[in-house]
């Protein structure tokens, strides 16, 4: 299958000796050039408690990308929904595409997103609510297209404001056979997070979920996509270089410590045990790094391989600037847009 589309994730990633509100702030900004560059949607994540991660509140920094774009589709990757009200996400979407009238993607998790305790601050009730999923995300739906909630609901006569000719577009996000047979159920648009799982499972999700599939007016054939890691540069040498702050942060987790990402010169830098630098090494090897022509054709072999005509880029690097380059890269890569 042919990729057609290309769209971008952003987490607000904190950078070392940086205050994180630059995060948000640059997220902002490179939501405005991912636009100039054409690329199709731009996605925000939710995770708290992170020391690697400021992105915490995806409705609200939509909000400021919304104000600040014109075309491109603005996304939640996503709502971790058992932490919330389906009414109170559907007011907030509803919000949302009002200041951008059919631009906005809801897109939708079961996970935490954060540790135990964490969620349990969120939502005492968060673990009760994991169960309860589908029943949200049904819930959610009907609230967010101004559907009907099954007969006897006792909710069923409660409607989300503000009301308007468009609605926002639900996305199902996930890892796991879980979240694609959820969508397939509901019909709607399903994205596998292959940056997390470095792929395993998503054959089998995606087959899972075009094979249950239930076609509906709004969506009536399945839709499915992938979120991938990858970082582009005009040489090998610079894009592995770049690399090194993504992959040292990895190694970092693997230990249990989470924390802003270092510069790669400080990465590079410091010393590593032989089994550190296996590690490493094997970072490297599964990672899309490396000049555009050559994550170009590991982007295109993906898509073929799982049928998607959508991939998400998700980048971490330590400046802005390197960020910018490996979209405008990628971009250029694929001919999309202004690029």
């Amino acid at each position: 299958m042919t990729l057609r589309r290309l769209s971008v994730l952003d987490q607000s990633v904190a950078i070392a000796g940086r205050a994180q509100a630059d995060s948000i702030r640059e997220t902002i900004q490179l939501a405005k050039h991912c636009e100039d560059l054409g690329y199709s949607r731009f996605w925000v994540a939710e995770h708290h408690n992170h020391d690697t991660i400021a992105g915490s509140a995806p409705e609200i920094v939509m909000s400021a990308i919304a104000a600040t774009t014109e075309r491109i589709r603005i996304g939640s990757a996503g709502v971790m929904l058992p932490h919330y009200s389906a009414l109170k996400v559907a007011e907030q979407f509803r919000v949302l595409d009002a200041i951008a009238p059919g631009r906005i993607d809801l897109g939708l998790g079961r996970a935490p997103g954060s540790d135990g305790r964490t969620a349990y601050a969120l939502n005492p009730n968060a673990a009760q609510a994991a169960e309860q999923f589908p029943a949200q995300v049904r819930d959610l739906l009907a609230w967010v297209t101004d559907g009907a909630l099954p007969e006897g609901h006792p909710f069923g006569m409660i409607r989300a404001f503000p009301a308007g000719e468009t609605a926002p577009e639900m996305w199902m996000l996930g890892t796991s056979d879980y979240g694609a047979q959820v969508a397939a159920h509901f019909g709607i648009p399903y994205c596998f997070a292959h940056f997390i799982t470095e792929g395993r499972g998503c054959a089998q999700a995606l087959a899972l979920y075009r094979e249950h599939y239930q076609p509906n007016e709004r969506h009536p054939e399945p839709e499915a996509a992938i979120c991938v890691w990858a970082l582009t540069a005009e040489t090998e040498e610079e894009a592995q270089f770049q690399f090194m702050s993504r992959a040292r942060s990895r190694l970092l987790r693997d230990r249990g410590q989470l924390q802003p990402i270092e510069s790669p010169e400080m990465a590079a830098g410091q010393a590593y045990t032989p089994a550190e630098q296996a590690r490493l090494e094997q970072l490297r090897e599964n990672a899309l790094v490396g000049t555009p022509d050559a994550v170009g054709g590991q982007l295109r072999n993906l898509a073929e391989q799982l049928g998607v005509e959508e991939i998400a880029v998700l980048t971490w690097t330590h400046g802005l600037a390197a960020r910018k380059r490996s979209y405008e890269l990628l971009a250029t890569e694929f001919g999309i847009g202004g690029a």
